[in-house]
């Protein structure tokens, strides 16, 4: 069965049990319509989600990257006189 007819039957399953719960009086307002807008709802909500995850996790990465930076800055200032010198010493000068 393909997911195009599992979706059809689900769809006929709902509208059925709205339309039961309707004639007994209990709701209106299960059916496939309003299924799809909660589910589109919580699509939209749940992408929303994902970008601040997202947004939250390219912030972090910045920062390490803005720190590795940083420290490799500092150690070029704090190793490049040694290096110099050790260079200087294997050259013979």
């Amino acid at each position: 069965m393909n997911t195009k007819k599992l979706l059809n039957l689900a769809l006929e399953g709902v509208d059925n049990l709205g339309f039961r719960l309707d004639s007994l009086g209990i709701t209106s307002k299960l059916n496939r319509h309003n299924i799809a807008a909660f589910v589109m709802a919580e699509q939209k909500h749940l992408e929303g989600e994902w970008d601040s995850i997202q947004a939250k996790v390219d912030r972090r990465r910045s920062q390490f990257e803005r720190i590795a930076g940083q420290v490799e800055a500092r150690a070029d200032v704090m190793f490049s006189p040694i290096v110099s010198r050790v260079n200087r010493l294997r050259t013979g000068q």
